[in-house]
């Protein structure tokens, strides 16, 4: 049930409702305005040759053949473009230890991976592009290649970048307690080594870039598929040294994102300085081939775990050893290390325990490099956690639930910290539980499960319990010195016709931003969302903020958007209490009109107000403010994050002749503080249960010992289709944050991180009876027949 937002002047809140998206009608009929579409004079295209191998020195660079094509205009090498760029280097300052190479917009001697920008080839057509990038001919000296994570440390492993004097990037080990004391002595002690397999974004609109300088005004315009067009803004302007207050980036309609346009990548930022070069606009835009080698990857993980229990189930403690290979560069700004990171500051987080030890080991290689993408280390965390307290339930002979049940912390315990030293304001794991069992009716599964058996069937329940990290603050990126907001800002004005128009920081990635904002700025000033015009992703429109990472939106964004909102209100109500003689306590604003608060009678439509002021303000006091724009930014302050909770649950049937999974149902039940729009979280949820789903069953980039990219296409790269899902029910649990008015917290990605635990432990409980076990994403039913003892290495 919807916990009514309080807010005693609006008796007719929108918060909590399904509201339709405001850019709904113009993304179905075609309408939507992305990267690709936009066409400008003088406009040439970019494409790039790519390094062939996974090392290699880069010799002698032949163009004659390429230039001879037909509408070939320049080219760029790695030499040339580092004259008017500077090199980036990832690393955050919290992060003690965290090394990363100087990195280029071109390889300039080496290229460190398949796919690595080497040339790069402008012509007026895209065509001409890569027909000409296509002729390119370099002279590589192929190097040996560091391709295996656990490897890349030994004393015989090559080591990538020399001068870092080894393979090691960044490491981190958290201690709590006496951890080692607690093992010896536990009733009992489970096991177990979990690997997930590295994977990628496959959005629907690959990366795209646009970039337009205009060398008569020192001015650079990008449009740009980006989450985060501010934090662009200044990469932009710092490495091609031009005042941030010069760089403008757009960020219109975007296909999708996931995490994977949030980073900087090397051939878009050569788009940028190639523009600046030529003064012409150039646009680059990524085909599907060339995504999968240089759009980031992520989840390359191996972990050795281990869980403590005494003879009533009680967590006693957890040891995680994880390793981790980011390619043989840190992504910038964000830092490759973060996802290690994340795995250590969330195992066992839904448990209260004492005695906690887990580290992250990263390592270079030579694959494409990995960094944050949707649910950043949350699914690897989650498939531990969970994996190990499902083990230690069936090593001690008690219900999953009930282990849980015994262990989770109680919903009226909060404030607590956990042992990896996590802030958690309130959470709801109980009630969530609950709830969960009450919509999957656990007790009639568990007994369908047992009819099946009867008939030969191995059909398994999987539960998932889960806290999820959002609304970040500066204590995840600017406290290590990156240039990555944490606040944002929305600025809200009222038009002469009573409309409102919003402003935001917050970008739209095909996730509702846009119907979010126009709900919540309805609800501050009082008019229908359909009277909201809702503007994002432009640096010279909209106020300085994060944009579109880590579930950030309505808990910061929105927070932001409420109070510019609010503020307009009281500054209309002002005005109308002059206009119409009253005190302004006593006006309230519904549907856009001015009304009186008590009794609900019409005064005055805004548009006649908007009229007064914009057009007859000589009518007005002298002294009276008539500003009806207001803007506020939001950033949190008293936690470092805001957690979310939930719980997943799958029930799946496993053919233990072919190996394949059927998933049967699978359930989520979500605490992501104050639901704004329900229809919107739901189907963020279930769109991120598919991604989950994908990262437990089908996707799974693979390599060869020399750093061959084998599967990237979608010939061969499987992700998960309509006819593979389940039905799909969500349900949710409200405990909205006490940080800000709104209450919200993100929902963005918690079905991405319960649910590839969930399909484990479904696994495990249908094989169970046969001795079987998985722990290796994705569950492919070579997998499982090798677990059934059916298949031979």
């Amino acid at each position: 049930m919807t916990i009514p937002f309080n807010n005693p002047d609006r008796p007719n809140s929108y918060i909590g409702k399904t509201v339709p998206r405001p850019n709904a009608t113009k993304l179905v009929q075609g309408r939507g305005r992305y990267v690709d579409d936009i066409v400008l004079p003088r406009m040439l295209h970019v494409a790039f040759s790519r390094s062939p191998l996974a090392h290699a020195k880069i010799g002698a660079i032949d163009l004659d053949e390429a230039k001879a094509v037909k509408g070939v205009v320049r080219m760029f090498t790695g030499a040339d473009l580092a004259e008017v760029c500077t090199p980036w280097v990832a690393v955050l300052a919290h992060l003690k230890g965290l090394k990363s190479p100087p990195e280029h917009p071109l390889a300039v001697d080496r290229a460190c991976w398949v796919g690595e920008p080497v040339v790069a080839v402008v012509a007026n057509t895209r065509a001409a592009a890569e027909e000409a990038a296509s002729l390119v001919v370099v002279d590589y000296e192929e190097l040996p290649a560091v391709t295996d994570t656990m490897t890349a440390l030994d004393k015989d492993t090559p080591v990538i970048h020399p001068e870092m004097g080894d393979n090691l990037a960044f490491r981190r080990l958290h201690e709590e307690g006496d951890v080692d004391a607690v093992f010896e002595s536990a009733h009992k002690v489970v096991s177990a080594s979990f690997s997930t397999a590295r994977h990628t974004g496959v959005t629907l609109e690959p990366r795209s870039i646009l970039v337009d300088w205009n060398p008569a005004e020192g001015q650079m315009t990008a449009y740009h598929a980006t989450q985060a067009p501010h934090m662009m803004q200044t990469v932009f302007a710092k490495h091609l040294d031009i005042p941030e207050s010069r760089v403008r980036v757009i960020c219109g309609d975007v296909g999708g994102s996931y995490g994977i346009k949030v980073h900087v990548y090397p051939d878009e930022v050569a788009t940028a300085a190639i523009a600046k070069v030529m003064g012409r606009p150039i646009k680059f835009i990524a085909d599907r081939l060339e995504s999968f080698s240089t759009d980031i990857h992520a989840r390359d993980h191996e972990i050795e775990a281990k869980i403590a229990v005494d003879a009533d189930g009680k967590i006693l403690a957890i040891d995680v050893d994880d390793w981790t290979g980011i390619g043989p560069y840190s992504v910038y700004p964000r830092t490759s290390a973060i996802e290690g990171n994340q795995v250590v500051n969330l195992c066992g987080g839904p448990y209260d325990f004492a005695n906690y030890r887990a580290q992250t080991t990263v390592v270079f290689q030579n694959k494409t490099p990995t960094c944050q993408y949707r649910a950043v280390g949350h699914p690897i965390a989650v498939a531990i956690t969970e994996g190990l307290v499902d083990m230690a339930a069936a090593a001690i002979g008690m219900d999953p639930v009930e282990i849980r049940r015994r262990n989770m912390y109680p919903d009226d315990a909060y404030p607590v910290t956990s042992p990896a030293k996590m802030k958690f304001e309130g959470l709801s794991h109980h009630a969530s539980m609950d709830k969960l069992m009450e919509m999957m009716d656990y007790d009639a599964l568990r007994a369908d499960q047992a009819e099946a058996r009867k008939q030969g069937k191995y059909r398994g329940i999987g539960i998932a319990s889960f806290i999820e990290l959002t609304n970040p603050s500066p204590f995840m990126y600017g406290i290590g010195g990156a240039r990555i907001s944490a606040q944002d800002g929305c600025t809200v004005r009222m038009d002469p016709d009573g409309s409102v128009v919003a402003l935001s920081g917050v970008t739209e990635q095909g996730q509702g931003t846009e119907a979010m904002l126009s709900q919540v700025v309805a609800e501050g000033v009082g008019v229908l969302p359909s009277q909201v015009r809702v503007i994002t992703g432009d640096t010279q429109v909209t106020p300085y903020g994060g944009g579109t990472w880590a579930s950030r939106g309505a808990g910061i964004g929105g927070e932001a958007a409420l109070q510019a909102a609010r503020a307009l209100r009281g500054s209309i109500l002002e005005v109308a209490a002059a206009m119409l003689q009253a005190d302004a306590g006593q006006l309230d604003i519904r549907d856009g009109q001015i009304v009186d608060m008590d009794s609900g009678e019409e005064r005055m439509p805004l548009e006649e107000l908007g009229r007064i002021v914009y057009f007859r303000g000589d009518t007005l006091p002298k002294d009276l403010p008539r500003e009806l724009v207001q803007t506020r930014h939001f950033i949190t302050m008293e936690y470092p994050f805001a957690f979310t909770n939930g719980v997943q649950a799958s029930y799946l049937e496993v053919d233990t002749d072919t190996g394949v999974v059927t998933l049967l149902k699978h359930w989520c039940v979500e605490d992501c503080g104050r639901v704004i729009n329900p229809q919107l979280v739901d189907e963020q949820i279930r769109g991120g249960i598919v991604q989950g789903l994908g990262g437990a069953l089908y996707e799974e980039i693979q390599y060869d010992e020399d750093g061959q990219l084998l599967n990237g296409s979608m010939a061969d790269y499987l992700v998960p289709m309509a006819a593979e899902m389940p039905d799909m029910e969500v349900g949710h649990v409200e405990t909205p944050t006490k940080e800000s008015e709104l209450g919200a917290k993100g929902a963005g990605e918690a079905g991405t991180a319960g649910a590839p635990a969930a399909v484990m432990n479904a696994i495990n409980d249908a094989l169970r009876p046969l001795g079987a076990q998985v722990t290796e994403m994705p569950f492919t039913p070579e997998r499982i027949l090798r677990a059934l003892g059916k298949l031979q290495d």
